[in-house]
């Protein structure tokens, strides 16, 4: 019986430096995006752990329905701010969602070559404008504009919705541009063939096809909104009262962190960390229900 003969092991052929090199990406990657996943985490973590024991201790239908905000009488009501948040973001919704898509259909669509090339650096440059010049820019000219032509002390709802509503037009423009040019162009050129016009084309034909990226631009344009701070704060009035009409002054729950964390302590700046958590559930609860829309008009 012959011996069965012992085959030794293959080498492993030596790493080339394009295989290292991917090796070395794989990890980065893998890294980056766990230190996001910690980062999310850990701010959870923080706002839960400081903001749930407060809420208890304040009793949390005092806290969410109260509608008296005194820090130094122990009130801790955050209604007023949660409707003024909710009053400042839909009317920045109403304002700037029409003209940014109208915007990006014309861009994508309808503008010249020459316009485009003029056009498209004036919307990125919008992007980059820090929130305070929108704030300062607000304050000297829409504040004036509203009180000389509607009345009131012109710091209000009206206003802070029209600063916001320009804000988010470069990130709804953006991706509601980018999502009309990935619609493949068989479909506008099929409608064509079907003896519709170029408008009904874009209009009843593309831009329902990009409606997934145009959801994206909005639900993206409801966070830029109700996060901001600095550019409510100089133009909202920051009464910590119902508004009784959109020329009457509001205050926002990041504008109420802002302006009292500076010199807030004990309970009174659990309260506002508490309010960052009620902040942090709000826009979780906008981005679940826009998914929940988005996945139903897929369907």
């Amino acid at each position: 019986m012959k011996e069965a003969s012992v085959r030794a092991p293959r080498p492993h052929p030596p790493l080339t430096a394009a295989a290292v090199r991917e090796r070395v990406m794989h990890i980065v990657f893998a890294v980056t995006a766990c230190a996001s996943i910690l980062a999310v985490v850990l701010i959870c973590l923080f706002l839960f752990a400081s903001g749930i024991p407060t809420m208890r201790q304040i009793g949390l239908f005092r806290f969410l329905f109260g509608r008296v905000w005194n820090p130094s009488g122990e009130q801790f009501g955050i209604f007023p701010m949660i409707i003024g948040s909710l009053y400042v973001t839909a009317g920045a919704l109403l304002i700037g969602v029409p003209v940014g898509l109208l915007c990006a259909v014309f861009m994508a669509r309808f503008c010249p070559a020459g316009i485009y090339r003029f056009l498209k650096p004036c919307v990125d440059l919008l992007a980059g404008i820090p929130s305070v010049v929108y704030g300062f820019f607000g304050l000297m000219v829409i504040v004036p504009i509203i009180r000389n032509t509607l009345g009131g002390p012109g710091s209000s709802c009206l206003s802070a919705s029209v600063v916001l509503g320009i804000m988010i037009l470069p990130t709804v423009i953006g991706l509601s541009e980018t999502a009309l040019r990935a619609v493949p162009e068989q479909y506008y050129e099929g409608s064509l063939a079907l003896g519709a016009t170029h408008e009904r084309s874009v209009f009843r034909v593309v831009l329902p096809a990009a409606k997934s990226g145009v959801f994206a631009g909005i639900i993206l344009g409801v966070g830029r909104a109700i996060g901001e701070t600095m550019a409510v704060v100089m133009v909202a009035g920051n009464s910590a009262v119902i508004p009784n009409s959109i020329l009457g002054s509001v205050r926002t729950m990041t504008a109420n962190i802002v302006v009292e964390m500076g010199y807030a302590e004990g309970l009174h700046r659990e309260a506002l960390i508490a309010t960052g958590v009620v902040l942090f559930v709000f826009i979780l609860l906008i981005n679940i229900c826009f998914s929940l829309m988005k996945r139903r008009a897929k369907i």
